[in-house]
């Protein structure tokens, strides 16, 4: 089943414009909003389904775990998609933490699921939270990358692991200090989970 998450994004006015402040630090006149494809659950269940096909031809599974919130939904779909068990990590004092009674059994395949990867940095704090409790991270997913990885030097996920994705959106981003829209005298905002929108 091959879809064109693009077009998916664009349709459901997704793909917004304008000045954001990404999870990563970083600036960007691009934003992927997310919720907004996901909140149709037909579409999100089309999506990961699409995903699962991708990774059950590559690895074996026994769990999905995504970091909240972002990975929240799409994580769980991919999970039912998969037939697997489903976990998330959550933020506690800024810190990536495995809670609310979920347990990780040794050598536990995990797969780490994001809605979209930038840097990958929230993936790797979920990612340690697991195998601090004895799990075995066998790679990595998400709706769509933002051109950084696996390939690029700001990538922090790991080489030797697979990224599973639908698209690969290839958006300008900036260092703060850098930022022609900054410098231009425009504000970013944050509109993703720990932002302002």
């Amino acid at each position: 089943m091959e879809i064109n998450i693009k077009e998916i994004y664009e349709k459901y006015n997704a793909l917004l414009k304008g000045h954001f402040l990404l999870s990563s630090g970083k600036h960007s006149q691009y934003y992927l909003q997310s919720a907004r494809v996901l909140e149709y659950p037909e579409v999100a269940e089309k999506i990961a389904k699409a995903l699962a096909k991708k990774i059950q031809s590559q690895i074996e599974v026994d769990t999905v775990c995504s970091p909240a919130i972002g990975g929240l939904l799409i994580g769980y779909e991919l999970a039912r998609a998969l037939g697997v068990r489903f976990i998330f990590t959550e933020r506690k004092n800024g810190k990536m933490e495995l809670r609310r009674g979920f347990e990780v059994k040794p050598n536990e395949r995990v797969l780490i699921c994001e809605d979209i990867i930038t840097t990958g940095g929230s993936a790797m704090e979920a990612a340690r939270e697991i195998e601090k409790r004895g799990g075995k991270i066998v790679g990595f997913a998400a709706i769509a990358n933002r051109g950084i990885c696996p390939d690029k030097k700001e990538c922090k996920l790991p080489k030797n692991l697979p990224l599973f994705t639908l698209g690969n959106f290839e958006f300008e981003t900036y260092e703060p200090e850098n930022c022609p829209l900054c410098k231009a005298g425009s504000t970013p905002i944050k509109p993703g989970s720990r932002g302002n929108q």
